[in-house]
């Protein structure tokens, strides 16, 4: 005879994060990425499975016509196309291999 004593406990835990300046809004916009982005909660949006294609479409617009989004970089520096292409890129990936998570945003 035993005694197996289980403490089971699920825990909400942040599997992503990430912060792009405003003055990207409307680059997004034009890539057809900004509601994605900035209010995904106006869209129903709730996992991060729901991400998946939109993001692929708006980054592959955005890598498909650089120097029309390169129009939209911020005169005061805070932000551009680049650093957009990377940061979309990157949040792409975490959604793809985090398809479950909870999507919320801060604005």
């Amino acid at each position: 005879m035993s005694l197996d004593v289980y403490l089971h406990a699920v825990r909400t835990t942040n599997v992503y994060d990430a912060n792009i300046t405003h003055n990207l809004g409307a680059m997004a916009k034009s890539a057809g990425i900004y509601q994605h982005l900035w209010r995904p909660d106006e869209l129903g949006i709730r996992t991060a499975d729901q991400l998946v294609e939109p993001l692929e479409a708006g980054l592959a617009l955005l890598k498909t016509e650089p120097e029309r989004f390169k129009g939209f970089n911020p005169p005061n520096g805070w932000g551009d196309y680049e650093g957009f292409v990377a940061w979309v890129e990157k949040y792409l990936t975490a959604c793809r291999e985090n398809p479950d998570a909870t999507v919320s945003v801060s604005r």
